[in-house]
């Protein structure tokens, strides 16, 4: 059995070599990744009926009947804006506090910046989750339970933690002549930071948004607390409202999901480059 075992496991070694078998577990986990995306999207242009009793086969996609059931007959709109209100503000509010934060931590040193930077790091091994019940006690005192707001706030606090630790160790890779070529020009401090050092730092700033936008735009744990009013629903939470006690419309169900999953890949496409360039700008020197 063993000897069977080896003779075959060298026949496909000798028959693909090591790179060949590496790109067909590649291609396999390919498909893998993208199967239920595949099935998510054809299961948007099938009735339910259909999408249990022929769940891979290719539909009919003139029939737009679901797009226009979830446009007309839901608030998926208003859950689609809201969506992007929250998501928008919370990601604006992260880089320009992360990165204020991490160029002066990154640039100048000043008594208590260690300490400033493990602080801004420790956020990174506490699940904030955890704190669901102080934040909801907070959030009641300061009068902004049902409201948007909480969500927002909530969200910064949780990006911050890894935008700093991005964006610092990005900021101190880089050339401090630019700096004093700056300084001799005579910008000031605040024109260095925005106008000379903050664009190379573009791809670092790529990379903490993505890493914070997937999140933000999928949580359904905060929303479902804080947010009890059927107008500021987000859409992960509104999606819900789709599924009935008894039965759900699962073809405009998987409708409102490609339009949620949209936006994300879209905007992953087009950052794409930026983001792999970020990713590998230390890798050569």
């Amino acid at each position: 059995m063993s000897d069977t075992t080896y003779t075959d496991r060298s026949g496909l070694m000798r028959t693909f070599g090591r790179d060949g078998l590496l790109q067909i577990l590649l291609i396999a986990n390919t498909f893998i990744m993208i199967a239920p995306i595949v099935i998510m999207v054809f299961s948007a242009f099938k009735p339910s009926m259909a999408i249990f009793r022929q769940p891979f086969a290719i539909p009919d996609f003139t029939d737009l009947s679901n797009f226009e059931a979830i446009w007309t007959e839901t608030h998926f709109v208003r859950y689609f804006f809201n969506s992007l209100l929250i998501t928008g503000s919370s990601i604006l509010a992260i880089l320009v506090l992360g990165s204020m934060a991490a160029y002066a931590l990154g640039r100048y040193n000043f008594r208590g910046s260690s300490f400033l930077l493990l602080f801004f790091l420790a956020g990174l091994t506490l699940p904030l989750k955890l704190a669901v019940i102080p934040l909801f006690v907070l959030m009641r005192k300061m009068g902004l339970l049902d409201s948007q707001l909480s969500l927002i706030l909530i969200y910064i606090a949780m990006g911050l933690p890894s935008t700093v630790f991005i964006m610092t160790g990005f900021i101190r890779s880089l050339p401090g002549e630019l700096e004093d070529a700056a300084r001799m020009d005579g910008a000031t401090e605040a024109r260095i930071m925005w106008s000379v050092m903050l664009p190379l730092a573009r791809p670092a700033m790529v990379i903490a948004a993505i890493h914070n936008l997937v999140p933000i735009w999928n949580d359904f744990f905060f929303p479902l607390i804080f947010i009890q009013n059927d107008l500021l629903k987000t859409l992960p939470q509104g999606l819900t409202s789709f599924m009935g006690e008894y039965t759900t419309n699962w073809g405009v169900l998987f409708a409102g999901l490609t339009f949620a999953a949209a936006p994300i890949t879209l905007l992953y496409i087009i950052l794409s480059r930026q983001f792999i360039n970020g990713m590998t700008s230390g890798a050569i020197k």
